[in-house]
């Protein structure tokens, strides 16, 4: 499974905001559905498919948070900025 990622400590103040080069899948993740993304199980997120850069998203609680980049099985390539902004929690 090929997918870009990086995890960050944050809530509501931040926004999470994902610079693409083409279209992709946008996930925001908490640790027990991160968990389930890698093993190949039924996970919940927040974003979706994007077609447009960039992309922002808010988390919705304060926790431990992943932010993923794949290509949803799709063949291919995409690069992508992840940048978190706002005060941490």
């Amino acid at each position: 499974m090929n997918f870009l990622h990086t995890d960050f400590n944050g809530g509501p103040d931040n926004v999470v905001v994902v610079t693409l080069d083409g279209q992709a899948n946008v996930m925001l993740l908490d640790d027990l559905a991160f968990s389930s993304y890698r093993n190949g199980g039924r996970f919940t997120y927040y974003g979706g498919w994007a077609t447009k850069s960039p992309v922002q998203m808010r988390p919705p609680s304060i926790g431990h948070w992943h932010v993923v980049v794949d290509l949803g099985g799709r063949a291919g390539q995409v690069r992508a900025g992840i940048r978190i902004v706002g005060t941490a929690a």
